[in-house]
C-alpha cells in the first residue's frame, strides 16, 4: 500500500499541505487509509516534471515504450488478487468484479503495446524529384481526471494510449477511489517508467482538477465524470485550444423487440443495469419491451432481480455491492421518492435501504425495478447512476426508438432482436455513440468508446484514441 503519498517526478511525496483525505470503505464505514490533500502547487510541480520529462520519453522508439506497458500489465495480472482486494475495499463492488476491471487495466495495456510497433507516419509521393512525408508527433503534457466508478480500467483507458504515443501525464484520481490508480502508478514505475512520465496529485476536483485544467503547460485534457463538470471543464479550456476529451453521463436505452429470447434478455437487462450497483456510464439506465412480451418479460425480471443479494463485496456471494459514497445513495432516495410522490410508475420490487445490521453502515440500496414509467418521470429525463431499472412498454420499435432518442444523452444503447433488419433500422435511427446488438455495456480496447450530445466528446479506445494524442506534421521535400 502506497497510501500518505502522490507520485511527482518519479518519488512518492506529500502534499505541500501536509493535509490528507480519509479514505473509508463505502460497505463498512470503516476508515482504511488516507491520501494528500493536493492543491495547486502540487499540480505545477507535477506538470512541471511531465515537461521536463516529454523530450527523453518522446524520443523513444514507440516499440520501447509499449514493452514497459506491457511489463506492467505482466505485473499487474501477478497480483491482481491484491490490487482487487484494494479497489473492493475503496470502491464497493463485489470481489469479482474488481478483479475483472484490474485484468481489465492490464488487458488494455497489453493492447497498446501490441499496436506499438506499428505506430507511423506516412510518405506521398509527389513527383520525381519532390514527396511528403506525413508525421504523426505527441500532443506533449497530458491531463487525466478519472472518477470514482471504474478506476483501474478508466486509467487504462487514458494512459495507455497517451504514453505509448510518446506523451507525458499528470494525474488526478477520484478523492473516494484514489489507491488503486495509485497501486498501479506504482507497477507502471516498477516496470521502467521513466521518472516524471507519470504523475499522480490526489485531491478534490476544485483544488486539483482545475489548476491541471487551466495550466498552459498542459496541451490535452482527458476527462471521464458528469455532464456538468465536463461542461465546466470546456468553459475553464474555452480561452484556449488545448484539447479535450469528454466521456460524460448516459442515459442508455436498452429496446426488447418481441421475437428475442426472453431469458436471454432478461440476463442482459440484470447484467447491463446492476453491474458495479449501476454506477456505470454506459449502464442500462431505460428499458423498452414491446408490450406483446412485457408481462412475461417483466414478471422474470423481477424475479431475476429480487433474488440479487446485496452486501459487502468482499463475500463471495454478493451480487451487487454499496454504492460508492453518501451523496450518490442519497440521489436514489430522493429520485425514488419523487417518483413515488408524482405517481411517475409503480414500484414492482426494491427501492429502499436494506434492513439489517450489515447494512447499518454502509451506503447499500436495493436493485429496483420500476413499470409503467410515465414519459416525463425523472427516472427517464435524469442520468439515474445507481441500481434503479425503468420499464416503458411500447407498441413497436418506432416508438421505442423516439423515446430512447427523448433525452440530451447520447452515448450507448443496445437493440436485442433475432431480425438483423430490425437491428439495422435502430441502429441508424438511435443517436448515440455506441449501439449493441443482443449486448450492452461491452467495451473491448479494440474499438472506439464515446458519445455524441450531452454525453462527451472525442475517443477512447482502439486506434482513434491515438489520433487524441498526436500531432500531425506535414514535410514537404523537393530534392
Amino acid at each position: 500500500m502506497i497510501a500518505m503519498r502522490m507520485l511527482i517526478d518519479g518519488e512518492f511525496i506529500e502534499s505541500s499541505s501536509k493535509e490528507t483525505i480519509g479514505i473509508k470503505n463505502p460497505a463498512t464505514g470503516e476508515f482504511i487509509d488516507s491520501v494528500p490533500l493536493g492543491n495547486s502547487d502540487d499540480v505545477g510541480r507535477a506538470v512541471d516534471a511531465a515537461e521536463k520529462a516529454f523530450d527523453d520519453w518522446s524520443a523513444m522508439v514507440p516499440r520501447e515504450r509499449g514493452k514497459i506497458l506491457f511489463k506492467a500489465a505482466q505485473i499487474v495480472r501477478e497480483r491482481a488478487r491484491g490490487l482487487a482486494e484494494i479497489l473492493t475495499s475503496e470502491q464497493g463492488k463485489p470481489y469479482k468484479e474488481a478483479r475483472d476491471e484490474v485484468l481489465g487495466f492490464a488487458n488494455v495495456l497489453e493492447y497498446y503495446n501490441g499496436i506499438s510497433a506499428s505506430l507511423q507516419g506516412g510518405f506521398v509521393p509527389l513527383a520525381s524529384d519532390r514527396y511528403c512525408m506525413v508525421l504523426k508527433q505527441p500532443v506533449g503534457v497530458c491531463g487525466a481526471i478519472i472518477p470514482w466508478n471504474v478506476p483501474a480500467i478508466l486509467m487504462g483507458w487514458k494512459v495507455g494510449p497517451a504514453l505509448v504515443t510518446g506523451n507525458t501525464m499528470v494525474l488526478k484520481p477520484s478523492s473516494t477511489s484514489p489507491l488503486t490508480d495509485l497501486s498501479l502508478a506504482s507497477i507502471l514505475t516498477e516496470a521502467g517508467l521513466p521518472k516524471g512520465v507519470l504523475n499522480v496529485v490526489t485531491g478534490h476536483g476544485q483544488a486539483v482538477g482545475e489548476p491541471l485544467v487551466t495550466n498552459s503547460k498542459v496541451r490535452k485534457i482527458s476527462f471521464t465524470g458528469s455532464t456538468e463538470t465536463g461542461m465546466r471543464i470546456k468553459e475553464l479550456t474555452s480561452g484556449s485550444l488545448k484539447r479535450i476529451t469528454l466521456e460524460l453521463g448516459g442515459s442508455d436505452p436498452m429496446i426488447v423487440c418481441d421475437d428475442v429470447d426472453i431469458d436471454t434478455a432478461v440476463e442482459g437487462a440484470v447484467r447491463g443495469r446492476f453491474y458495479n450497483c449501476g454506477q456505470t456510464c454506459t449502464a442500462v439506465k431505460r428499458l423498452f419491451v414491446f408490450e406483446s412480451i412485457a408481462e412475461e418479460y417483466i414478471r422474470k425480471l423481477s424475479s431475476r432481480i429480487s433474488g440479487l443479494k446485496v452486501g459487502n463485496g468482499m463475500n463471495k456471494d454478493v451480487d451487487i455491492g454499496p454504492l460508492n459514497n453518501y451523496d450518490q445513495r442519497e440521489k436514489m432516495i430522493s429520485q425514488m421518492k419523487r417518483v413515488r410522490e408524482n405517481n411517475e410508475g409503480i414500484v414492482v420490487t426494491g427501492g429502499k435501504i436494506p434492513e439489517g445490521p450489515q447494512y447499518d453502515n454502509g451506503f447499500f440500496y436495493t436493485p429496483t425495478l420500476v413499470r409503467d414509467v410515465i414519459k416525463d418521470s425523472v427516472l427517464l429525463k435524469e442520468e439515474v447512476f445507481g441500481p434503479i431499472l425503468p420499464v416503458v412498454v411500447v407498441k413497436d420499435l418506432d416508438e421505442a426508438i423516439e423515446l430512447a432518442n427523448d433525452t440530451r444523452y447520447g452515448l450507448g444503447a443496445s437493440v436485442w432482436t433475432r431480425d438483423i433488419k430490425k437491428a439495422t433500422y435502430a441502429t441508424a435511427r438511435l443517436q448515440s455513440g455506441i449501439v449493441w446488438i443482443n449486448q450492452h455495456t461491452k467495451a473491448p480496447a479494440d474499438v472506439p468508446f464515446g458519445g455524441i450530445k450531452d454525453s462527451g466528446l472525442g475517443r477512447e479506445n482502439g486506434l482513434d484514441s491515438l489520433y487524441e494524442y498526436q500531432e500531425i506534421k506535414t514535410v514537404m521535400v523537393n530534392v
